[in-house]
């Protein structure tokens, strides 16, 4: 679940749970706690690093796992509270509000919220410094990485441009109902106001026509993801054309990202394998997570102000091939996953479809690409970005073809669950496959000749030990 949705669902309980339901609530790009005895500064700092993002809330009166509420702030530090978006070259728009809640101890205090929307230009302080909230961090930004950032800024605006003849009519109602109720949230337009999708007089945006438009490729028509099937490995030209399947996605933006996953699930390679179920079946080449992270990325972050171009999927016997219109937001380089800061140029956009759960937090899309593809044994992940695209290519090639001839039947999905439980038992790993001991012990001994595993344990017979990634 994104922060979003549950910070609004936990805002919405009632005041005797509201505040342990925001404690429980992990910390990322959309969501931060504060103490109450923050100073203007550093609320400064949030500020601008949530603007300079996709907006954001920050709860103030949360620390250290303890609901202690504002009651008892100064009438001065609350007013420095205030006024720290006007200290933010330019201004940030942010409303505050206050709720009830308990605390531990049952008695009723009173928390500070802070709606941050997103800056439509670069906000500093002061002292001229840039922040950027990056995942659950706020950074402090780099003159180069400042500079990337002031030119995504320059199409930011893009989405939330008004489209002065543009009516509700033009909205498609069950879409706007299915994302209110996702929300639960009861009126499906006052979210589109609070998501920054309609303006401050109820005109309608591009990003909002974008996402919940019956037909927005009537005005914008490069607004769409096409999926192209070639036989082998090569595209071929004129009457040497190896083109399969051609087949165009269109509509709302979460109706693309659904008509998309189900073309690419449809053509994509696949090979015999054998299952975690012990049985044969056919396996994708280049595993789901990797290329479904890489649409919703081309999606959400492509330059919707960049005419005449569209996203294409193109399906190679040996590799996919995502393209997507203008440069990607953000990336200081794009060949190491860990030197990433993220800038979602479309920051409504990514939010909705946050909301709507199409990948995971976008922020850690491009670490994900490259462990999925990391932990199927295949090549890393290639980018390459032009002044008016990213191109980015997923290989279904092994990293390592001997290191690949000697996995066990079952070591990537292995691999996979330890993965992402972090560690797992023996006990675990059985109760995951429903397979039998004895196997699953051989295969895990197999891995761990091979260095892919490790086991933790103070000795061969520990009741505790467990399996982590080396």
């Amino acid at each position: 679940m994104s922060s979003t949705l549950a910070v609004s669902r936990a805002l919405a309980a009632p005041p005797g749970v509201r505040g342990s339901a925001l404690l429980q609530i992990p910390e990322d790009q959309w969501f931060e706690r504060k103490s109450a005895r923050i100073r203007a500064p550093g609320l400064v700092k949030a500020l601008i690093g949530f603007a300079n993002a996709d907006g954001g809330t920050i709860v103030i009166g949360l620390s250290e796992g303890e609901v202690e509420g504002t009651d008892r702030v100064s009438e001065r530090l609350r007013s420095d509270w205030r006024q720290a978006p006007l200290d933010c070259v330019p201004p940030i728009r942010v409303t505050f509000k206050e709720v009830r809640c308990q605390d531990a101890g049952g008695d009723d205090v009173t928390l500070t919220i802070v709606e941050v929307e997103p800056g439509e230009s670069v906000h500093m302080n002061a002292a001229d410094d840039v922040f950027l909230r990056v995942g659950d961090e706020t950074r402090r930004l780099a003159y180069d990485q400042r500079r990337e950032l002031e030119f995504d800024k320059g199409q930011a605006s893009y989405e939330a441009t008004v489209v002065p003849d543009a009516t509700r009519e033009e909205l498609d109602e069950g879409l706007l109902t299915a994302y209110a109720q996702a929300l639960d949230h009861p009126d499906a337009w006052r979210l589109l106001q609070a998501r920054g999708l309609v303006d401050r007089t109820d005109r309608i945006t591009i990003g909002c026509l974008l996402l919940f438009g019956t037909a927005p490729q009537s005005r914008f028509p490069e607004t769409l993801v096409r999926v192209c099937r070639y036989r082998g490995s090569a595209r071929g030209s004129g009457a040497g054309q190896e083109l399969l399947s051609d087949v165009r996605c269109e509509g709302p933006i979460p109706r693309i990202l659904e008509a998309a996953q189900r073309e690419v699930s449809r053509v994509v390679p696949t090979r015999q394998a054998l299952g975690i179920d012990g049985l044969f079946g056919p396996v994708a080449l280049v595993p789901r997570d990797a290329w479904l992270e890489g649409l919703v990325n081309a999606v959400v972050h492509r330059s919707y102000s960049l005419a005449g171009d569209h996203i294409r999927i193109e399906v190679f016997d040996d590799r996919i091939e995502i393209s997507s219109p203008g440069r990607f937001p953000g990336l200081v380089d794009v060949s190491d996953p860990n030197d990433v800061t993220r800038f979602a140029r479309n920051p409504r956009i990514a939010r909705v479809c946050a909301d709507l759960r199409f990948g995971q937090e976008l922020g850690e899309g491009i670490r994900r690409i490259f462990e999925e593809m990391r932990l199927a044994g295949l090549a890393q992940p290639e980018y390459f970005q032009t002044s008016g695209s990213v191109q980015l290519t997923l290989l279904s090639t092994p990293v390592d073809q001997e290191l690949e001839s000697r996995l066990p039947p079952r070591g990537r999905k292995l691999v996979q669950l330890i993965r992402e439980t972090e560690r797992a038992s023996t006990g675990d790993l059985v109760n995951a496959t429903r397979l039998s001991r004895p196997v699953i012990a051989k295969d895990l001994r197999q891995l761990e000749a091979l260095g892919v595993i490790e086991r933790v344990g103070k000795s061969p017979n520990d009741p505790r030990a467990y399996w982590r990634l080396r």
